[in-house]
């Protein structure tokens, strides 16, 4: 009898032990789709302020989803045809995220590329996680002392980026479209969380494309009508395939299925690396310099993405 207790104990805290790693091992992977999602939306404000002047918002965000929802058609479309009583069932719930993670973001990102630079975009965004992180909290997460230090210490030096080395602030219009679009973001991430278990994760980032192009068609009909078309040429269309392809098909996928495995809030310390990939791909690609003041708040971002990553085992 007591070998047999001393077993059923040892097969018990294997099983615990293998249920650790399998936790730990998918929160790795959820970091990993985090920081995979947060790169190449890194490029993807790069592309829109190489957009701006040449392709309108509005039609630079229609045509974004178009291509995003051509791109995965070949490996969702079938998922999302299989759950359409589903999607049916919660279309209200798949058209508020729509509409805030797909059509109001990107809109508003793109108009942002008209007066600000791209490391703004970047900076600015990196306000989101912030947001996140509320949101997290409202909703009965506890983020403890760690995470919310990192988070702090990141925010801090997001602010200290965008006041140029000092905590006084001079926005412009672009700024202010990229906090909303911040905001919007942050909601969008929000509302994963509940997204329903049974719709797979495929068709809905499908269901989600198709729906902003369609919530989008009335405004691009109307810059059509003011503004004309855009000039297809390699300096447009290559923004447009980068954005529609990866950073929307790609990212969304990547971070829609982090969010599933670490949550929003965790998620959105990653996100805060955002700031330092732009400013990396804007000197690269724009021009944009890199001071003493950038740097310095960029070592701060990552101490504090460092700091709030770190889990006990």
């Amino acid at each position: 009898m007591a070998v047999t207790d001393r077993a059923r104990t040892v097969s018990q805290e294997q099983q615990q032990s293998d249920s650790g790693r399998g936790k730990r091992g998918a929160a790795g992977v959820g970091v990993l789709l985090a920081l995979l999602a947060t790169v190449v939306w890194s490029g993807s404000f790069v592309a829109t302020r190489g957009m701006a002047g040449s392709v309108p918002p509005v039609q630079a965000v229609f045509w974004r989803w178009i291509i995003a929802a051509l791109a995965v058609a070949p490996f969702a479309a079938r998922q999302a045809w299989q759950q359409r009583a589903l999607i049916r069932r919660h279309l209200g719930y798949i058209s508020l995220a729509t509409l805030f993670g797909v059509t109001l973001y990107n809109t508003l990102v793109h108009q942002a590329g008209l007066t600000t630079s791209a490391s703004n975009m970047g900076m600015i965004m990196a306000a989101s996680p912030v947001i996140m992180a509320l949101y997290a909290r409202l909703g009965g997460e506890r983020l403890g002392i760690r995470r919310t230090s990192g988070m702090l210490l990141a925010a801090f030096g997001v602010l200290f980026l965008v006041g140029d080395g000092s905590l006084g602030f001079d926005f412009t219009a672009g700024d202010l479209w990229m906090f909303g679009a911040a905001l919007s973001f942050a909601t969008y991430s929000a509302l994963l969380k509940r997204k329903p278990a049974e719709i797979g994760g495929l068709a809905f980032l499908f269901t989600t494309f198709v729906l902003g192009a369609l919530m989008l068609a009335p405004a691009y009909a109307v810059s059509l009508h003011l503004q004309g078309g855009f000039e297809a040429t390699a300096g447009t269309v290559g923004p447009l395939l980068y954005v529609g392809v990866f950073s929307s098909a790609v990212a969304f996928f990547a971070w829609n299925k982090a969010i599933s495995l670490i949550g929003a809030a965790r998620a959105g310390v990653v996100y805060y690396l955002q700031p330092v990939c732009v400013a990396g791909l804007g000197l690269l690609l724009l021009g944009e310099r890199t001071g003493p003041a950038e740097l310095l708040s960029m070592a701060l971002i990552l101490g504090g993405v460092g700091l709030a990553s770190v889990t006990r085992r």
